[in-house]
Order: structure tokens, then C-alpha cells, then sequence
């Protein structure tokens, strides 16, 4: 008996569920990315007040359903919509960005264990930004130390690398971090909690659900994040060598301007919309076999 109580309350998707999340927040972040890139930045003296990203998307998504999926689709998002589609590609260089932006936004829709509590939603929002960003901190100042990288913003004296990334870290946290991320994010998610996921024929999350171990950092996972770091500062390091494998660039992009952007915004919407039609039509499928069979709630 304690073992179907136990089942009961694990919270799970089903595999089309998981894919649908997965390729909503890879459309919807690749979306944004689109918009970040018509945004003009800010000049103010040295400091330069730019939107880095808007990861109150993937955060949202994150905390909503399931946080491995929509992590991940974002990340590959940002890699289709904003590198693919314009015609480029980094190299090694995006698996730093991937590895780093993914594992953050894991992290954040993990430490929420009840979506209508702000204060959680503000901190893992808030702590999601700071470990993507501190891991891309670290991985820039990493290269200049070893010496796979020249930067001396102070000529000579190549720990002014530390001043310089640690400025932008601030400016990063504290402009895209607060606007960008946390407020939104504050926002979204206890109004959307209860109300978005039944439209997308998916169950919300329970406040007591035994669901990813939520708001636990166990010892493996901050041990994952640290292999994961290093990982992403070897493949980054790799990209500022010969070793640089998959690089290219077709110079479209360049030539083609905004209407390159413009293009792969649509695109990114398109496939949104697309996923958004066949979830709400999947939930009208489960409604009408629920009704059918005498009633029932849509499968999580």
C-alpha cells in the first residue's frame, strides 16, 4: 500500500510530454535570443549595459515542468536559433555556453520545491544566473592565466583580467540578472502555477510531490557541476587553438543583416506555436477520452 502511495506521489511525464517541453523552450529561448540581438546596448563611461540574455524564459519553464528538459532545450535553442540558423557555429567554444547555461537553469528549476513560494522562485532564479555566470567568469579568466588567451586590460600585468571579468560579472548579475531573470521570473511563476499546465494537458506540480529532489544540492550534484566546469573550460580552451573542431562561418549572417535575425525569429515562433497547438490539442484528445470514460485528470 506504502508503495502506491509512494508512486502516486512522484510527479512524471510522459515521453511525448518531455518532448513537447524540450522543444517549447528550445523555440521560446531561441525566440528571445532573437530579440537580445536587436536590443542596443548602453554606454555608460567603461561600463557597458547591454541585455545578455532573457532567462526568465528558461527559468520559468525550469520551475513549471520539468527542469532536465527545459534546460536543455534552451541551451540548444540559443545553439540553433543563435549560432545555426545565422549561418555559424563556434566550435568547441558553444559547448562551454551549453554545458554552463544548461546545468544553471537545472539547478534553478531544482531548488524549487513549491512554484507558488516567491521567495524560493527569487532565489533560484537569482542563484541560476550567478552560477551561469561565474562559470563563464572563471572559464575567461582561466584562459588568460593558462596562456591560451592574451588579455592585459592593464598592459603587462595579465591579473587585471580578474578586474575586468569581474565587472562584467557584476554588470551581468545585476542589469540582465535582476531585469531580465529574477523579476520576471518573480512574476511568472506563481501566476502561471496551476493555471498554464492543464491548458498543456499536464498535470502541475504538487507542493509535497517527491519531484527531482527538489530544493535539495546534494553532494553529486554540486560534484556534477564541477565536472561539468571543467569540462567546459577544457572545450573552451581547445577552442582558442588549432583544436578548434566544427568552426565555420559562412559570412550570411554578415551579409544578410537583420533580415538573417528577423528569419530565425520566425522561425523559433513558428515552431512555438506549432508545439503549443499540439499540446493544447493532445489535452482536448485527453479531455474527450476522460469524459468519455467517465471522467478523469489529464496524465502527468
Amino acid at each position: 500500500m506504502n508503495s502506491v502511495m509512494n508512486r502516486k506521489s512522484v510527479y512524471t511525464l510522459t515521453s511525448s510530454q518531455k518532448m513537447m517541453i524540450f522543444v517549447l523552450s528550445m523555440s521560446l529561448y531561441g525566440l528571445s535570443n532573437m530579440f537580445t540581438e536587436l536590443i542596443p546596448s548602453l554606454q555608460l563611461g567603461p561600463i557597458e549595459l547591454s541585455v545578455e540574455y532573457f532567462a526568465f524564459i528558461p527559468l520559468t519553464l525550469c520551475m513549471l515542468f520539468h527542469p532536465f528538459y527545459a534546460a536543455i532545450g534552451a541551451a540548444l535553442g540559443e545553439v540553433i536559433f543563435g549560432e545555426l540558423m545565422l549561418g555559424q557555429f563556434g566550435g568547441l567554444g558553444e559547448v562551454e555556453k551549453f554545458l554552463t547555461f544548461s546545468f544553471a537553469m537545472y539547478v534553478a528549476g531544482r531548488l524549487v520545491r513549491n512554484p507558488q513560494n516567491r521567495a524560493q522562485v527569487g532565489i533560484a532564479a537569482i542563484t541560476g544566473v550567478i552560477i551561469h555566470q561565474l562559470c563563464s567568469t572563471l572559464v575567461d579568466i582561466g584562459k588568460v592565466w593558462i596562456g591560451v588567451e592574451e588579455f592585459e586590460a592593464v598592459p603587462g600585468l595579465a591579473e587585471s583580467v580578474v578586474i575586468v571579468e569581474g565587472v562584467s560579472f557584476l554588470n551581468d548579475v545585476l542589469f540582465s540578472g535582476i531585469l531580465f531573470a529574477l523579476l520576471p521570473t518573480l512574476y511568472l511563476v506563481p501566476r502561471l502555477y496551476g493555471k498554464i499546465e492543464p491548458l498543456l494537458g499536464i498535470k502541475p506540480r504538487k507542493k509535497d510531490t517527491k519531484y527531482e529532489a527538489a530544493g535539495i544540492i546534494s553532494p553529486k550534484l554540486v560534484l556534477t557541476g564541477i565536472l561539468l566546469a571543467l569540462l567546459a573550460f577544457g572545450a573552451e580552451s581547445l577552442s582558442e587553438t588549432d583544436w578548434n573542431l566544427a568552426e565555420w562561418d559562412s559570412g550570411w549572417a554578415d551579409q544578410a543583416g537583420n533580415t538573417a535575425i528577423w528569419l530565425s525569429l520566425g522561425i523559433a515562433a513558428v515552431i512555438a506555436v506549432i508545439v503549443l497547438l499540439l499540446m493544447r490539442s493532445r489535452k482536448t484528445r485527453q479531455g474527450n477520452a476522460d469524459t468519455g470514460a467517465g471522467g478523469g485528470v489529464p496524465h502527468a
